[in-house]
């Protein structure tokens, strides 16, 4: 595969990113530069005509910082407290961002229920395509507020590739904290080897996937991400996962030279996202 004209020809990309990737690690305060400079990428992609949509996690750890948590909450409602808070200070600060280099952005809030109800669904999607038409950049997170599965899509992982599946993207983006799937855990096995190029999910790759992290503000693992895979590849999108310690990779991903892993799509006809749900996440 040439890389470097392979990305050339895509026409909505979907970028996923962390919540461990937008904060600093000492403190777990928002790493207001990673996100200037994410957004001015994102602005990029669409300055180039592609449509953008961002999903973005990091609501509850933005609002247990304002709150004054010092740790984690266990508690679902302490959860959904900060992530009232926490959405509202996210989005202020993605809106500022954004208007810097002349883009306007919009925010979506998704349940389970969104994907699994059809009139809700075809609302979700009337809406992202409107925002497309217009050229706002909607930013995606789930509606934690209001839903009991909040840690149910994985750090958003699966949340990204349904919102794929639903708009239609040609690409899905995850930036992680590791720079894609290896052959096995490189944090302990120093001889893994990054796998660069997936042809077809199969038991082998899915082997592979360890439903760990190792971060204080994220929750997804490799398998959430080998889900999201699954979901965007059948959904006739290709998926990359590279690392996000340096958002210029989104740029280096269009220009055919980056680290990471990427799942080439294999569309099928017969595959529905509120089935995969149903069967899937109950």
């Amino acid at each position: 595969m040439e890389k470097k004209s392979y990305f050339k020809d895509k026409k909505r990309v979907v970028v996923k990113i962390g919540s461990a990737a937008l904060h600093h690690k000492e403190t777990g305060r928002l790493n207001l530069g990673k996100i200037e400079k994410l957004v001015r990428e994102l602005c990029d992609i669409r300055n180039q005509g592609m449509d953008v949509c961002l999903v973005s996690s990091g609501a509850i750890a933005v609002g247990r910082k304002v709150i004054g948590l010092s740790e984690r909450p266990d508690s679902i409602s302490t959860k959904q407290a900060c992530a009232a808070v926490g959405q509202a200070r996210l989005m202020m600060t993605y809106q500022k961002m954004f208007s810097e280099y002349h883009q306007t952005a919009g925010q979506i809030l998704m349940t389970k229920g969104t994907i699994l109800d059809n009139v809700s669904r075809k609302n979700a999607q009337n809406t992202f395509e409107e925002l497309f038409r217009l050229g706002i950049i909607p930013v995606v997170n789930e509606n934690d507020t209001i839903s009991t599965y909040e840690m149910q899509f994985g750090d958003n992982d699966t949340l990204s590739a349904l919102v794929a599946s639903l708009v239609g993207a040609d690409l899905l983006i995850l930036l992680s904290d590791i720079d894609g799937l290896f052959t096995d855990d490189p944090h302990k096995n120093p001889r893994a080897k990054l796998i660069e190029e997936v042809d077809m999910l199969n038991e082998e790759v899915i082997s592979m996937a360890k439903g760990t992290t190792g971060s204080d503000v994220g929750t997804g693992g490799m398998e959430t991400k080998l889900t999201a895979a699954k979901i965007a590849t059948l959904s006739g999108a290709d998926m990359i996962i590279a690392n996000g310690e340096d958002v210029g990779i989104l740029h280096q991903i269009f220009e055919g030279e980056f680290v990471g892993t990427l799942f080439k799509q294999h569309l099928d006809e017969d595959f529905y996202i509120a089935d995969f749900i149903e069967k899937s996440m109950v």
